[in-house]
This record gives C-alpha cells, structure tokens and sequence, in this order.
C-alpha cells in the first residue's frame, strides 16, 4: 500500500495559520478538502532536531545530544507557520 498526502485542507496553499481558508472565508479542519484545492508548492522533507517540535523542551528524548541537523527516531514535526 503506498502512503500519500491527501488533498486535505492541511496541504492547502490556502490555508491560513488560523486555520481560516482564505478562498472561502470559512474555517475548516485539517481533514476538510474542496474543488479550489491548491497543493502547497513545496513541501519540507528534512526532518531533524531543528525542526522538531521537541527540540529544547522536556519531551525531547535526547536532550543532551540533539542538535539542529541530527535526527532520532522521536521526531516530531512542527506546525507549519504561513
């Protein structure tokens, strides 16, 4: 079985970090999709410590090692900011 992203709101260009869709004017979930979907035009594949969401807090599983560029297997990404 292969693992795509979905043509969900959460992959749209046009979704705004308030989550408010700015063609509709509505705010929608992360699971909603629509005819005016616009895939982002890229999407980050570089998953390490600088981007995860717990670098430097107290869920990080290695908080002695990690460093921006190293990856483990507890990664977590981050919510993209618009």
């Amino acid at each position: 079985m292969s693992i795509r992203i979905g043509n969900s709101c959460i992959n749209c260009e046009n979704l705004s970090t308030n989550k408010l869709c700015k063609v509709h004017g509505v705010k929608v979930a992360t699971n909603y999709t629509c005819d005016s979907f616009n895939m982002k035009a890229a999407l980050k594949n570089d998953p390490n410590c600088g981007n995860c969401a717990r670098y430097e807090t107290t869920t990080c599983a290695n908080p002695q090692k990690a460093t921006p560029g190293m990856l483990c297997s507890h990664w977590a990404p981050q919510n993209a900011q618009a």
